[in-house]
């Protein structure tokens, strides 16, 4: 008779126990142990360091950590929502909320934590919340849906107990409920774990500029109720009152040892399960990892890296390995409400005789502090605003930079400039602290999927993807002309982190040191142009091209707003969104073109344009378009132009959906959207594919279920069809990853770089497209949901607001000198009805400008 294999029962299914599957399966251990898992939860393992982004459209499923298919493959049992209630260790079993019993040979214990709620009066009143889990948050957002808005049409309220990292985030998420959002932080500033003072002061600023209200150096007193017992302030120790409809407490965790401490297992005298080096409790047969264990160092961790550490600890000794656990770097680098925040090493400067370096500019929000011993070695820093060096400053730490402290924290233009790359750390450092991936390690990859293949480098936080870039094979010099070292997505990212509104400011800070006080170039003004434009309301930048120094920066369209034809002449075109189109805006289009003399002609992207115009004319054509309720259709811009459709199953017995309805949604949501290229798009009501949506930047193709969505297609003469990014979604969804890919695409593309070209150019090509705006593997999708929410909310039609100011009218001249002289040079002669360029004009040599 076969003996039964060892049963290991495993108590959680968080980050760290998923994490300790991976870790036996790796090992082969699968194999040869029977594996039982009990889960508090109702779902498996998910990521809970971007929780927030459930908030900005990521669902339960993106964010979970468990494969399809993985525990199958394994042979592991999984039982969800039956947590344990008992251990027997005499008898070696585990028994479920459910009452089953489970036999075990070895007990893994990675129960987590649970949120500290202060013992307040009121804690427990409707509307007070924690903020841990994804049940947690769908509560949250369950009942701010049904808090009504003031009698004078004001927001709802919320307030946050508690300004750490959990504290932030919550704050985020209630601020993207829309609610008027308060943090309550009884130490003197926010983040007072991670952060000193001065990153203190200079994180507090950054959140108030957002609209958020920060109370420091108070404590709650208590939660105030209203008749129907439901919360309506609170009380703080300063003596003041607080209005707020829903309180969320993340005043930090506590382990979850209960199960430990009933079953005899020795704890920490301030909680959490006593482990030696080897991750084992005072039960050989028992281990524990993770926010419920205490390290032989007597510390709780409760950052993830850690976690990932002890179940590779825990995973090595069952199998008889040396491997031990003495302590962890509590080095973090978070964004939370959008604003870098990171610190390593001792942040504080608690070391002996310890100096400081500091750079300190309130203006932007950016605070960098190195802590640095009497002999020059960098024992640690603080980074918030500007995290970019984190992943080289963190591996440094503990040994003497190559380059001299201040060179570390001084802006690019201050300065020397420092020559500090990955080339100077060692190979042994640690690049990747989540799975404690070396330099070597690394630089033994070659792309970047295989480093995540091989080493998990990058999969985790997401704080070391920068440097590990910069460690694998690099190109010549990627300088986007010859004003800039940068490339056009670098340039973007300098732009997004400095909020750098003018290109002078950008020119002078981060060109090439020949080209700074210069005029600039051909080549960069546009693409700045385009990336200010793009950002404008994140940068604080005009969204209108045409003011001030933007309208220096403009290609010869965009300066007039209209395409530039052979003749000299300029085109019209109106936005038709979805091709649908009234018989009384069809009227006025034809009694502009016919009052004008216009040629008119419809277009493969379902619109008219008309032809003919001259630079005089444009503001008079305009003025009876906008009157009638058109507005440009950008075809002058690197933009968004069409999203054509078919008629959908309005009229069409094959429709499966309202690909009408579709189409003019997308193109209301992106119009004006400045882009590295021109942008196309399609919706086809069906699979028979009418509006041609796969030779479309994306394309939207319905089906039964919902949509697929194609990226990358383009025609021209060197047509590539789209690729399937994602099928049957629902329309927020839809919605959501077109967000991200067009946001993504703007972030990261070359300049006058078309997404089809983009997508073959991109590391890992699709898959690595999918990971980032699907998965989230990069952890940006609530900053790119959060930039295209900033484009669609302060959108203005360009021709609108030009109309309404005299002195933008005033470019629209001919000739400078004779603002209502014609040029003569501009003439038609007729054809089939319509007029069209005299070519005799053209041969002679065309209008000058």
């Amino acid at each position: 008779m076969t003996e039964p294999l060892p049963a290991i029962v495993l108590i959680g299914h968080g980050m760290v126990g998923q994490r300790y599957l991976e870790a036996l399966a790796e090992r082969g251990a699968t194999a040869t142990h029977r594996i039982t898992v009990l889960c508090e939860e109702p779902r498996p393992a998910y990521d809970r360091v971007h929780l927030t982004s459930y908030f900005s459209g990521s669902s339960p499923e993106e964010l979970s950590l468990t494969p399809a298919g993985f525990m199958a493959e394994h042979g592991i049992e999984l039982h969800l929502d039956d947590p344990a209630e008992t251990v027997d260790r005499e008898a070696r079993t585990v028994t479920s909320r459910s009452g089953r019993v489970f036999p075990y040979d070895v007990l893994v214990l990675a129960t987590g934590s649970y949120p500290f709620v202060p013992p307040v009066p009121g804690k427990d009143a409707p509307g007070c919340f924690v903020y841990r889990t994804i049940e947690d948050l769908l509560a949250i957002e369950a009942y701010a849906r049904t808090l009504p808005r003031t009698p004078s049409g004001g927001t709802p309220s919320g307030a946050v107990v508690g300004g750490g990292l959990l504290g932030l985030e919550a704050a985020g998420a209630l601020q993207g409920l829309g609610l008027t959002t308060r943090i309550v932080e009884f130490a003197p500033r926010l983040m007072p774990v991670q952060v000193d003072e001065g990153g203190g002061a200079a994180l507090l600023r950054t959140i108030e500029n957002m609209g958020l209200t920060v109370h420091t150096g108070v404590g709650t007193q208590a939660v105030l109720t209203g008749e129907d017992g439901s919360v309506t302030g609170m009380s703080l120790s300063d003596g003041s009152t607080v209005d707020t409809d829903l309180v969320v407490f993340s005043a930090g965790v506590r382990p979850r040892d209960q199960l430990a401490r009933d079953c005899g297992l020795a704890v920490g005298e301030r909680g959490g399960i006593s482990v030696d080096a080897r991750c084992r409790t005072s039960d050989p047969r028992v281990y524990a990892i993770g926010e419920c264990a205490q390290a032989v160092d007597g510390r709780v961790y409760g950052l993830v890296a850690p976690g990932y550490e002890m179940a590779e600890t825990a995973a090595e000794d069952l199998l008889g390995r040396e491997r031990e656990f003495t302590g962890a770097d509590l080095s973090t680098k978070l964004k939370l409400l959008g604003v870098d925040v990171a610190s390593f090493g001792d942040a504080h400067g608690a070391a002996e005789d310890s100096l400081d370096v500091v750079w300190s500019d309130s203006r932007s929000g950016i605070y960098k502090k190195l802590v640095i011993s009497s002999e020059g070695v960098l024992l640690g820093g603080v980074l918030v605003g500007d995290a970019d060096a984190y992943g080289l400053l963190r591996p440094l730490t503990g040994s003497i930079p190559p380059v001299a402290p201040e060179q570390l924290v001084l802006p690019a233009g201050l300065g020397p400039a420092a020559q500090l790359g990955p080339s100077a750390l060692p190979d042994s450092a640690v690049i990747c602290s989540c799975h404690n991936v070396t330099k070597k390690a690394i630089t033994a990859c070659a792309t970047l999927p295989e480093v995540k293949k091989c080493t998990k480098a990058g999969t985790g936080c997401g704080s070391c993807l920068k440097v590990i870039g910069q460690l694998l094979p690099a190109a010549a010099d990627p300088g986007l002309c010859g004003c800039f070292p940068y490339t056009r997505a670098e340039l973007y990212e300098i732009v997004r982190t400095r909020r750098l509104s003018s290109y002078r400011e950008l020119l002078d800070g981060h060109g090439r040191p020949e080209a700074r006080g210069g005029e600039g170039c051909e080549v960069c003004k546009p693409a700045v142009g385009s990336i200010i434009a793009s950002l404008a309301p994140a940068v604080g930048a005009s969204g209108y091209v045409l003011d001030g120094e933007q309208a220096a920066l403009q290609d010869t369209n965009d300066h007039f707003l209209a395409n530039l034809q052979r003749n000299g002449s300029y085109s019209v075109v109106p936005r038709i969104p979805g091709g649908e189109i009234t018989p009384d805006k069809l009227i006025v289009i034809g009694e502009v073109a016919r009052d004008f003399g216009l040629y008119t002609k419809i277009t493969g992207g379902q619109r008219i344009d008309l032809f003919g115009a001259s630079v005089d004319q444009l503001p008079k054509i305009w003025a009876r378009l906008v009157d009638a309720g058109f507005e440009s259709g950008h075809a002058y811009g690197k933009a968004l132009r069409t999203v054509k459709s078919c008629v959908g199953q309005t009229w069409c017995r094959y429709g499966v959906q309202d690909s009408v309805r579709m189409a003019i949604d997308l193109e209301l949501r992106y119009r004006g959207l400045r882009a590295p290229h021109k942008l196309k798009s399609a919706v086809s009501g069906c699979a028979r594919e009418c509006a041609e949506a796969q030779s479309k930047d994306f394309g939207v193709i319905a089906t039964a279920n919902g949509w697929n969505l194609y990226v990358g297609g383009n025609g021209g003469a060197t047509p590539r069809h789209a690729d399937l990014l994602a099928q049957d979604l629902s329309d927020a969804e839809l919605v959501r990853l077109i967000d991200r890919f067009l946001m993504f695409y703007i972030r990261t593309a070359d300049r006058l770089e078309r997404t089809s070209t983009w997508l073959e150019r991109l590391e890992g090509g699709l898959d690595h497209l999918r990971d980032v705006v699907v998965h989230d593997s990069l952890g940006l999708c609530a900053e790119l949901e959060s930039l295209m929410a900033e484009h669609v909310a302060h959108y203005r039609d360009e021709w609108a607001e030009t109309l309404q100011d005299p002195e933008r009218l005033r470019r629209f001249v001919s000739f400078v000198n004779a603002p209502g002289a014609p040029d003569p040079t501009v003439r038609f002669v007729p054809e089939r009805d319509q007029v069209k360029p005299d070519l005799a004009v053209l041969t002679i040599g065309g209008p000058v400008r």
